[in-house]
């Protein structure tokens, strides 16, 4: 024998209310989702996505941070390749200066103003060697001074450290985008300034050997700047591949994140009109389903 349970009045308004609240909690959310723009509104929206939605935004700033420091990186390069351009452009000059003085029959007057210009062109490369970016000397290392090489008594010696300057371009790859003094323009007591002076002194004393020695020691400086600069090409392109791909993953993971929190429009809105129809038709089967009570023909 089959039992048959008794609906009443009662159980059949309870249901309908709930089923009522539930169509129209569901059109809310629909409208949240149309008005945001977004179907992770909260965490609770969906738990998995949202648990996604926060790894991905953590490796997008990551990237967003190895973009910026590429950015900076390559601020550093651009700024020695420019200085180590214009170094050997004045060593290269002062070269051209001493073979002057060989190759003809300078007099002093001659050979006092090749010298005034080879002091001219020692004091550029001074200021060349001391160029900076966003205050701090490129060639000056970590320092916390404002120049990398300090002249004092007509002797330019090193007044920052070779410790490199890095950056993180990625997961776990960092890239110097520093050029120490030194590896630039020679040790102490043997660096191009030193040089540049020694061949003016010769050219002002007319000692032709000396400055043929002088020209030779030039010519050694010449080099390790071409090199330093070479180098610095290198790190360049290593540092702005490395930013390109960076931005490329950025854009990639960004994609990914919208698949997952925003919202299609389209059919956002799609769903939000038949949850409409599908409320308002639930409202006028309710009104139907439910008779009046006693109490409503007693009031």
């Amino acid at each position: 024998m089959t039992a048959i349970g008794r609906v009443t009045q009662t159980m059949l308004t309870d249901r309908s209310l709930s089923r009522l609240q539930g169509s129209l909690s569901r059109l809310g959310e629909i409208q949240e989702q149309l008005s945001t723009g977004r179907v992770l509104n909260r965490a609770s929206d969906n738990p998995a996505d949202a648990s996604s939605a926060m790894r991905l935004r953590s490796s997008i700033g990551a990237q967003q941070q190895y973009v910026r420091n590429a950015q900076d990186g390559v601020g550093w390069l651009d700024t020695l390749d420019s200085s180590l351009g214009s170094a050997g452009d004045l060593v290269r000059r002062a070269r051209e200066l001493g073979q002057q003085a060989i190759s003809g029959a300078a007099g002093p007057e001659a050979r006092e103003a090749l010298a005034a210009e080879l002091d001219q062109v020692r004091a550029a490369l001074v200021t060349t060697a001391n160029a900076r970016y966003l205050d701090r000397p490129v060639f000056g290392g970590t320092t916390a001074g404002s120049a990398a090489f300090a002249e004092s008594g007509g002797t330019v010696t090193f007044a920052g450290d070779t410790h490199p300057v890095e950056r993180a371009v990625a997961d776990g790859v960092r890239v110097d985008v520093s050029v120490a003094g030194p590896s630039a323009f020679g040790a102490d007591g043997d660096n191009v300034f030193d040089h540049l002076s020694a061949l003016s002194a010769a050219l002002r004393a007319g000692d032709l050997a000396a400055v043929r020695t002088g020209l030779d020691a030039l010519g050694v400086d010449g080099n390790r700047i071409t090199v330093a600069r070479a180098d610095v090409g290198a790190r360049t392109n290593r540092v702005e591949l490395a930013g390109t791909r960076a931005a490329d993953t950025e854009l990639s993971l960004t994609n990914a994140l919208s698949e997952i929190e925003n919202a299609d429009l389209p059919r956002t809105t799609v769903d939000l009109q038949m949850q409409e129809v599908a409320y308002q038709a639930a409202l006028a089967a309710t009104a139907r389903v439910l008779q009046p009570s006693l109490m409503d023909f007693l009031r």
